[in-house]
């Protein structure tokens, strides 16, 4: 039976200064919590339906609770629940020792809505991105909605906060650097890098003028056709996805 400060503690863990005062944050969904555990994510505690652990997943004495499908529609974050929810400690990766000369990376520069940075996120595990550099001001990978919205690639792909401006100031000379802008070059007509850092801003200003000066490669989504006239500018999960596709595109042809 689930107590009224296990109940409190979860429901905490919705707050970003609780998570980052208990170093930890919650999971939910044999999806997500499968992911982690398989990364070798360690679990603070597990609570799940009966249904769950006869699948064979974790159960270790001490960590691992059967709660009924009521108990945990009370502590969970999902409008509908799904069979567990677990509570893990925060990783703590460091924006040190990254190899700028082969690998390709993301920087967010303040993207503020939850769901936006989980597909950005998985986004970026679908294309090989492994490393995502963000603002103090982007939100905070460990929400419980953004976790949930990564579908498990909160897993594998490390979510660095750092100043974004001390970044680029500190990157190797020549490390390309790109951007979306609507004054920028059609992305379908220039050359694109193998490695370097893709820069996406906030949803309604774009990238900011002290991250943009960074910027040695300005691109465009271009709509189409190009004389009609269509919607102001795209979502910026879906802008990441397109830019990403096409420099994985361009590396596959190599």
């Amino acid at each position: 039976m689930i107590s009224k400060n296990q109940i409190k503690y979860i429901k905490s863990l919705e707050q970003k200064k609780v998570r980052y005062r208990e170093g930890m944050f919650v999971a939910e969904g044999p999806k997500v919590v499968g992911d982690l555990l398989e990364a070798g994510y360690v679990p603070d505690r597990i609570m799940a339906t009966p249904e769950w652990f006869q699948n064979g997943n974790w159960q270790e004495e001490g960590c691992s609770q059967i709660v009924t499908d009521e108990e945990l529609n009370r502590i969970s974050f999902l409008q509908h629940p799904q069979q567990v929810l677990a509570v893990f400690p925060i990783p703590v990766f460091q924006n040190q020792n990254h190899d700028f000369s082969s690998h390709l990376f993301l920087a967010l520069d303040n993207v503020q809505d939850p769901g936006n940075l989980g597909t950005i996120i998985r986004i970026a595990d679908w294309f090989g991105i492994t490393t995502i550099f963000c603002s103090p001001d982007t939100a905070d990978a460990y929400n419980p909605k953004v976790v949930q919205a990564t579908m498990g690639s909160i897993a594998r792909v490390h979510v660095v906060y750092t100043d974004l401006q001390m970044l680029f100031s500190e990157i190797p000379a020549g490390t390309p650097v790109y951007g979306t802008f609507l004054d920028g070059k059609d992305i379908y007509e220039q050359t694109l890098s193998p490695n370097g850092i893709i820069i996406m801003g906030n949803e309604g200003n774009g990238i900011s003028h002290d991250v943009a000066k960074y910027v040695n490669k300005k691109l465009l989504i271009p709509h189409y056709p190009a004389e009609k006239e269509t919607a102001d500018s795209l979502n910026v999960a879906i802008a990441t996805a397109i830019t990403c596709a096409e420099f994985r595109r361009r590396k596959a042809s190599l």
